[in-house]
């Protein structure tokens, strides 16, 4: 079988197998929590994809039968009216990959079922609105193509602009739903999604499953919307639910920064019985899960329902306070909270930042910080610009009306992102945090337009920038109370001593990395470690970095130098056993 049936009644799936967004489906409807109808794809479906070139009869056959399991749990049809099916096809591999591959909303969209949702709702506008959304989306992720390209005053209009471009597009549901399956696999091996993944260490053999949902409207009225929350704050780690909410909407219109969302208050004076329904539920993915959750819900008609719930991407001070938080209530272990902080995390933390004595002058541009530090460089407002000026060595800052997965390369070239729209749950934000990078949103339209070419100093923790390089200072672990918790915890856990200087040590114990070939090379440290023979300590290069720390510790080296200590330490806890 490639395909599973997520329901209550079931132990919680392999998610390996079913993929992270359709597991957290799947442990959102055993918590009893409001779920659309949903079935998944699994990655064996994706295996079994690419080995056959395409979407086999067997794979067809299976999909179609969830549908029609899909039908009997909603009680409407896939097609047609009076009470029509829409669904949805996400994608979803085993580690979170956010924004990274296709998702296709609205699927079984037709003139008929246009007409039919109209009846049924009692508002055309809604209804071709959804139809509209429908051939955007579709048009971009399955055609490929730019829907600007396809202007058009009615669906109908649409299509056959399309269909000029791209002759024989299939545009009855059943074969919107398999070439969008199909999309949404090949979209592992999209050049944002092979880049995110080398940046960030995933496999490329791990493999995505496919999600199909039936779709639920927060564009359908007034009383309609979506959002997405934090069960904590994700840039400061504060307990306090954080979130964003926007009436008439569907969730792209968020992810996507192209609307900038109001604050969740807005849900709480709408609907305060509805708010802390959706609070409470929050509170319970956290207490189950262990982990802070980023969640995506939708309100259609006054009626809450959950999309998504995944552990958040948090800023580096968010993640070092939540770990001290979480262990004191008893949430984690001190063990378990060091293994959530990565070393580019702990990096991170003593990163430069902006001399508050600095004359400053008046900011370029105010907005809405979505991951605090420090990023100086040359505005640029295209992201391959971006790259090649990195190439060159050059340090730049990215500045955008909005990001797009398409952006990343640039995000990873860029020492700061700053964009016009969005908010801290849009997708600068959010992939900003993944990668610990200076992010502003919602500066205001063309908010750096004036000033591409030029240098600047982006002070993401203040959502200011400002003109020029200004001076920064570099801070000590010492000055934070919350980094000498973690170090201590770190410390009664690490096999091997890091300290910051050379105390105690006889000449001749202590071997310079950098003074060795190879010994400064990420890439060949650890091999370099692993040939040195009664080595008692290390000290320069690239001996800090996670695979060097690993290989010292299995070549049996009692003691690393180096300032600071947190990230070495990190990596040699978590170069240990998982669990105490």
């Amino acid at each position: 079988m490639y395909t599973r049936w997520l329901s209550s009644g079931d132990e919680l799936p392999d998610r390996q197998l079913v993929g992270g967004k359709a597991w957290s489906l799947a442990r959102m409807t055993s918590l009893g929590l409001p779920v659309p109808p949903a079935f998944v794809v699994t990655t064996d479906g994706f295996r079994h994809f690419h080995e056959t070139g395409g979407v086999s009869a067997t794979l067809r056959d299976e999909v179609l039968a969830g549908v029609a399991r899909l039908e009997e749990e909603s009680g409407r049809r896939f097609g047609s009216g009076p009470n029509p099916l829409l669904i949805s096809v996400r994608s979803g591999a085993a580690i979170s990959m956010p924004g990274m591959m296709d998702t296709v909303l609205n699927l079984g969209m037709t003139d008929e079922v246009e007409a039919a949702l109209a009846a049924e709702s009692g508002d055309d506008a809604f209804a071709r609105d959804t139809h509209h959304r429908f051939l955007d989306l579709f048009t971009d992720v399955v055609l490929n193509r730019d829907p600007r390209d396809h202007p058009g005053d009615s669906p109908a209009a649409v299509r056959a602009s399309v269909n000029r471009a791209v002759p024989d597009v299939g545009w009855d549901p059943e074969s919107q739903l398999m070439a969008s399956v199909e999309a949404v696999f090949r979209s592992w091996n999209s050049r944002r999604a092979l880049r995110y993944r080398a940046h960030q260490g995933i496999p490329d053999d791990l493999g995505t499953a496919v999600t199909v949902q039936a779709m639920v409207f927060g564009n359908l009225g007034e009383d309609s919307g979506t959002g997405v929350l934090f069960s904590r704050n994700p840039l400061d780690g504060t307990n306090e639910v954080f979130g964003e909410y926007l009436r008439r909407a569907q969730g792209e219109d968020v992810v996507s920064g192209r609307v900038t969302p109001q604050r969740l208050s807005d849900l709480e004076d709408q609907d305060p019985e509805l708010h802390s329904q959706l609070l409470q539920a929050a509170r319970d993915l956290e207490h189950a899960n262990r982990e802070i959750q980023d969640v995506e819900f939708t309100v259609q008609g006054g009626r809450l329902f959950l999309l998504q719930s995944r552990t958040a991407k948090l800023a580096p001070e968010a993640a070092l306070q939540t770990s001290i938080d979480m262990v004191a209530e008893g949430l984690l272990t001190k063990r378990e909270a060091l293994r959530r902080l990565s070393p580019g995390q702990a990096q991170s933390l003593v990163a430069p930042r902006l001399d508050a004595n600095a004359p400053a002058g008046e900011p370029l541009a105010t907005g809405e910080s979505a991951c605090a530090g420090v990023g100086t460089g040359t505005v640029v407002d295209d992201p391959d610009r971006a790259v090649a000026l990195a190439a060159e060595g050059k340090r730049v800052v990215l500045a955008r009306p909005t990001t797009s997965p398409e952006d990343l390369p640039g995000m990873l070239a860029a020492t700061a992102v700053v964009t016009d729209e969005g908010g801290s749950t849009s997708h600068a934000a959010v992939v900003s945090r993944a990668l610990g990078l200076p992010c502003i949103v919602g500066a205001g339209r063309g908010a750096l337009a004036d000033h591409v070419g030029t240098d600047v100093t982006v002070d993401a923790a203040s959502g200011a920038v400002y003109a020029g390089t200004l001076p920064v200072f570099v801070p000590k672990e010492d000055d934070s109370p919350g980094l000498r918790t973690v170090i201590a915890w770190a410390r009664e856990h690490s096999p091997i001593d890091v300290t910051p200087d050379a105390d105690g040590l006889n000449d001749g114990d202590l071997v310079d990395l950098s003074e060795l070939s190879g010994g400064s090379d990420p890439e060949r440290v650890a091999d370099l470690i692993a040939g040195l023979s009664g080595v008692t300590a290390i000290c320069g290069g690239a001996s800090a970095s996670p695979d060097a720390v690993a290989a010292a510790i299995d070549a049996g080296v009692r003691r690393i130098v180096t300032d600071p200590v947190l990230p070495a330490l990190l990596a040699a806890v978590q170069h240990g056993p998982a669990t105490d």
